[in-house]
């Protein structure tokens, strides 16, 4: 009876867990695209929503992290619901990151309204948040489901985000030769096409977790990479917050 009565209360407790993982997640994809949006619209208020929502965020993996450290304390999990557990805590790391790379981008956007726009490049972000976006809505649908298929999908579709950034790497180098005075904004606009790349990145961590939480076993297969900027002889790029 008392191993039952634990039971009960991990489950409890992973309801709990799994309901703030949810909200979290679906405060990070609505950051994604509405910082996409207000680069592509120039909407500085809404930028800003995106920068204080952050707070949001950040106090939610503050409160998952501790109700993990609460459930490992009192309910003495076994290994496959300590792997649950700590399936959460890297999922919510995750998630905390990709909302900070969401705020930058909305940092930058404050910036660029004041500058001379570059024809086609803020589209063409907003289109690459929007797979991040998607490939997040996803990879949350796969933790809840257990669904370790739809993660391994997930990772597979981190290699079109890539290809989105390396696309936009060379249009902004060439607008950058092409005239130095599009070099402040394609800086610019280079460092959030890498920002959202890594949010890809970090969403790729997440299914990565969930192939592990549902099997046992981290995923066997490199990941599908095609960033190949770093190559590049004619420039090597640094990103920053």
């Amino acid at each position: 009876m008392n191993d039952e009565h634990i039971s009960s209360a991990f489950d409890r407790d992973l309801e709990t867990v799994q309901a703030l993982i949810m909200k979290m997640g679906g405060l990070v994809e609505e950051a994604i695209m509405n910082a996409a949006i207000s680069l592509d619209t120039r909407d500085e208020e809404l930028a800003e929503t995106v920068r204080a929502g952050d707070r949001v965020i950040d106090d939610l993996e503050e409160q998952i992290d501790e109700e993990t450290a609460r459930t490992i304390a009192l309910r003495a999990p076994t290994a496959i619901d300590l792997r649950v557990i700590l399936t959460v805590m890297k999922i919510a790391s995750n998630l905390e990151r990709i909302g900070d790379y969401a705020k930058n981008m909305a940092k930058r956007t404050t910036v660029l309204a004041q500058m001379t726009p570059i024809t086609g490049a803020t589209a063409s972000l907003r289109r690459m948040a929007r797979e991040t976006e998607r490939m997040l809505r996803d990879v949350l649908d796969a933790y809840i489901q257990r669904d370790a298929a739809l993660a391994r999908e997930v990772i597979q579709r981190d290699h079109d985000v890539d290809q989105m950034y390396n696309a936009l790497f060379r249009e902004f180098l060439t607008f950058m030769m092409e005239d130095p005075r599009n070099i402040t904004p394609c800086m610019h606009l280079h460092f959030i096409a890498k920002n959202t790349e890594r949010m890809g990145d970090h969403v790729t961590n997440i299914a990565e977790q969930v192939v592990y939480l549902v099997t046992g076993t981290m995923p066997e297969d490199n990941r599908p990479k095609s960033d190949k900027t770093s190559l590049d002889p004619k420039v090597s790029p640094q990103v920053g917050a």
